[in-house]
């Protein structure tokens, strides 16, 4: 089955109450994460620090740039991530829309890329007519 990953974008807690409120939604993600792995759907999930402990790295003309904090200016910042093994897109989008940060938030799904399977259309072609 295809993985999926889904990441998880929210602003950031501006105020202590707004904090407190996230907080106080942990059983929704207990819930959400007993639920994918029963469904036998999770691979990985975990939690990052805030964007203050972000590093960008980025290489130009050969010299190495490195920058504190993400690289985006937005009003959103990557918060998390989890892995799921899903049947198609429709099953990792479904599964996207249960995430509780989806109500304050946003949640991008995209497919990871399995190295063991060709990527290019004329070699996945000739593996499925096994040549």
């Amino acid at each position: 089955m295809p993985k999926y990953m889904l990441l998880l974008y929210a602003a950031t807690e501006t105020s202590r109450e707004a904090a407190e409120q996230r907080e106080s939604e942990m059983p929704l993600w207990i819930q959400y994460y007993e639920n994918l792995r029963d469904a036998g759907l999770l691979v990985h999930t975990d939690r990052l620090h805030s964007e203050d402990a972000a590093t960008t790295v980025r290489v130009w003309d050969n010299e190495t740039e490195i920058t504190d904090g993400p690289f985006a200016t937005t009003k959103e910042f990557l918060r998390g991530y989890y892995v799921l093994q899903c049947r198609d897109l429709d099953q990792a989008l479904e599964q996207a829309a249960k995430v509780p940060l989806a109500r304050y938030g946003s949640v991008e799904v995209r497919p990871i890329v399995d190295f063991a399977l060709p990527t290019a259309p004329d070699q996945r072609a000739a593996a499925k007519a096994g040549t």
